[in-house]
C-alpha cells in the first residue's frame, strides 16, 4: 500500500550495476533506504527494447513493485538523445515520435506518473533555428499524447547550454502551454550554467515536479562523488525549504559496471550517498515536511 511521504528520495537505476535484474535492483534500493527508483531508457538498444516489453513482462515488473511496496516514480527517457525531436531527418523524427508514444504506454502500464525528457533539440547534429523549431513541434505533439494518458512529461535541465538553465527552459514551457509539460531541474547541471541557482529555482518552482541531486565540476557533469564537486547543497536545500518544495528528489549516480561489487557493497554505496545528502539538508528539512 502506498503511503504519502513529502519530499521522498529515490535512486537512479544506473546507480545499481547492470548485471542485477529488476527484482534485485528493487531490493537493493529499498534496503538502502530509498522510497522509489527511476528507470532509465537511454539510447542503447538494450534499454530502448524495454519499450517493447510484452504484457507479461510489464505485469511481472508491476507485481515485483507491489510485493516490495515500492514504485518506479519516473522514467528517464534519454533515448531521444540519439533520436531527437529536433532532427532535420524526418525518419529520425518519426523514431522520436514512436519512442515517445511507446514510453507513454509503458509508463501507463507500469503505473509511472512522470517521464523525464532530455532537454536537447539535437545532440549529434548541429543546433540552429530549424532544429529548435522542430524540437518545439515535437514537444507539442508529445504533450498532446501525454495528456490523453494523464502522464506528466518533464524537461530535464541539461549538461549543455541549450537547456542548461530554467530561464532557457521556460520559453518552451510557456509556448507549449500544456499542464502535462513541466520541469525537472538537475541541481548539478544548473549549478554549472548559472552563478545564481537560487534565482533559477525560484523562477521555475511552480513548474517543478522533481529534482535530480548530483554533484558536478566545471566541465564534468557525470561521476563526480558527492562532496567532491562545486554544488552548494546546503544552500540548495535551504532554498527548497524556503520555496516549500515537497516533491521528490532523485539521487543521480552511476555504478562502475567494470567492477564486480557484491550485493552488500552496492547497498552501502547508494546508502552513503542518501545519508550524506540528508545530512546536508539538515534535520529541519524533513521535519518541516
Amino acid at each position: 500500500m502506498y503511503t504519502i511521504k513529502e519530499r521522498p528520495i529515490g535512486i537512479y537505476e544506473k546507480a545499481i550495476p547492470n548485471r542485477y535484474d529488476w527484482a534485485t535492483k528493487i531490493k537493493i534500493a529499498k534496503a538502502a533506504g530509498y522510497d522509489f527508483i527511476e528507470m532509465s531508457i537511454d539510447e542503447t538498444d538494450a534499454r530502448l527494447n524495454r519499450l517493447l516489453w510484452s504484457r507479461e513482462k510489464r505485469k511481472y515488473i508491476k507485481d515485483l513493485l507491489w510485493q516490495e511496496s515500492f514504485y518506479i516514480n519516473s522514467i528517464c527517457l534519454s533515448g531521444h538523445r540519439k533520436y531527437p525531436f529536433g532532427s532535420k531527418d524526418p525518419i529520425v523524427r518519426k523514431k522520436a515520435h514512436d519512442i515517445m508514444k511507446q514510453a507513454i504506454g509503458l509508463a501507463k502500464d507500469l503505473g509511472v506518473s512522470n517521464i523525464q525528457l532530455a532537454g536537447y533539440d539535437v545532440y549529434y547534429e548541429p543546433s540552429d533555428d530549424t532544429t529548435k523549431a522542430l524540437f518545439l513541434e515535437g514537444l507539442k505533439e508529445a504533450s498532446q499524447m501525454a495528456s490523453s494518458a494523464n502522464i506528466m512529461l518533464s524537461l530535464e535541465i541539461m549538461d549543455t547550454p541549450f537547456m542548461g538553465t530554467i530561464s532557457r527552459c521556460m520559453p518552451y514551457i510557456k509556448e507549449v502551454g500544456s499542464p502535462w509539460l513541466k520541469i525537472y531541474p538537475d541541481i548539478g547541471n544548473l549549478s554549472q550554467w548559472t552563478k545564481k541557482p537560487d534565482e533559477e529555482l525560484a523562477l521555475g518552482i511552480h513548474h517543478t515536479v522533481g529534482i535530480h541531486l548530483k554533484d558536478t565540476l566545471p566541465g564534468q557533469f557525470k561521476c563526480v562523488a558527492f562532496g567532491e564537486g562545486t554544488v552548494d547543497f546546503e544552500a540548495f536545500f535551504n532554498k527548497m525549504e524556503a520555496l516549500d518544495f515537497r516533491g521528490p528528489f532523485l539521487v543521480e549516480m552511476w555504478a562502475d559496471n567494470d567492477v564486480e561489487e557484491d550485493y552488500d557493497t552496492c547497498i552501502s554505496k547508494i546508502k552513503e550517498a542518501r545519508i550524506w545528502l540528508t545530512e546536508k539538508a539538515g534535520e529541519g528539512f524533513y521535519a518541516s515536511a
